[in-house]
């Protein structure tokens, strides 16, 4: 169905901006997740808001379902490379993990010189600075264009309205935020992700630039993919048709991902401070409809959206009272 805007404009009068859902136990909320401890158990209703400059900025119809079902697509398929929290998805918006106790560091592998933010390794570039997150980066690089090696730049996990920082391998280590082998082991196994990631994404015709994984230990001490993995959300993915069209051009690359929504309230002068902008019905739908276009471009199947009002019908799928 992909590029209705006749359906997203109706959605965007009832997007899912919060849950509360007592009696599936006690309640955490994220940027963009609400999620229910129960046990061994955590239920993790996928809203409709959007996060940027790690501030929620307002919501987009239908996202939830896409994100929750791509995460879902990309946790299937790399099951054989890392175990992960997923046990079940009873609603569009909804998943059922196990449990596990997450590290305090997010994964992030960069494989192109870009981005737009003021932590951004392309900002860093363009500042001068050539040494990043521990990685020295050689001279004469263009923005976009590919880095000699993928890199990881590990970020903290700050709360909810702060900012993560960029880390290198070795603060982290001086801190005591991971030890020495379990970060190694870590980060091992989010590179086989990522190198995974990037071999689909090619054969879909996309580049997968840039993505941030969150790990977990589960009750034996094993490391367990958790959250979203490889999402619009947590990832950038670029035509790769275009892309050496764009480069060429000194032209941002055509992109699948929420950038749309972060150029926009750039142009308006936000970054993450002040005053958040109104976001206009025409962009709202625009990013989602871009969010359609990135699940079927990724997963290869049509999209379907869940029609019914996302309250009661998580209610009513999860067997919960009205």
């Amino acid at each position: 169905m992909g590029t209705d805007l006749g359906f997203l404009r109706a959605q965007c009068a009832r997007t899912l901006v919060r849950t509360d859902l007592p009696q599936l136990g006690r309640r955490e909320e994220g940027k963009v997740r609400d999620s229910y401890i129960q046990g061994k158990r955590r239920f993790i209703v996928v809203t409709d808001r959007v996060s940027c400059f790690d501030v929620v900025v307002g919501t987009l119809p239908s996202k939830g379902q896409l994100l929750n079902q791509i995460a879902a697509f990309w946790f299937e398929r790399t099951r054989e490379i890392a175990p992960n929290h997923l046990l079940a998805v009873p609603d569009p918006n909804v998943s059922v993990v196990r449990e596990c106790r997450p590290l305090p560091v997010e994964f992030v592998y960069r494989a192109h010189l870009t981005g737009s933010t003021g932590t951004s390794i392309w900002t860093a570039y363009e500042r001068g600075e050539r040494v990043y997150c521990g990685h020295r980066l050689p001279e004469g690089l263009r923005k976009h264009e590919p880095l000699p090696e993928p890199l990881l730049t590990p970020t903290t996990k700050a709360p909810q309205g702060q900012h993560d920082e960029l880390v290198s391998r070795a603060e982290l280590l001086e801190r005591g935020a991971l030890g020495e082998e379990l970060f190694d082991r870590a980060a091992r196994l989010t590179g086989a992700l990522f190198a995974a990631g990037r071999r689909w994404a090619e054969g879909r015709g996309l580049i997968l630039v840039d993505t941030k994984y969150e790990l977990g230990l589960d009750e034996d001490g094993g490391l367990v993919l958790i959250d979203e993995v490889h999402t619009p959300d947590s990832s950038r993915y670029w035509y790769r048709a275009s892309y050496e069209r764009a480069l060429a051009r000194g032209q941002d690359p055509e992109a699948l991902d929420k950038e749309y929504v972060r150029r926009w309230l750039k142009e308006q002068g936000y970054q993450g401070s002040g005053p958040i902008p109104e976001i206009p019905l025409e962009v709202r739908c625009e990013a989602s409809r871009r969010y359609i276009e990135a699940y079927e471009q990724i997963t290869g199947l049509s999209f379907e959206p869940d029609l019914d009002d996302p309250l009661p019908r998580i209610r009513r799928n999860l067997g919960l009272p009205g």
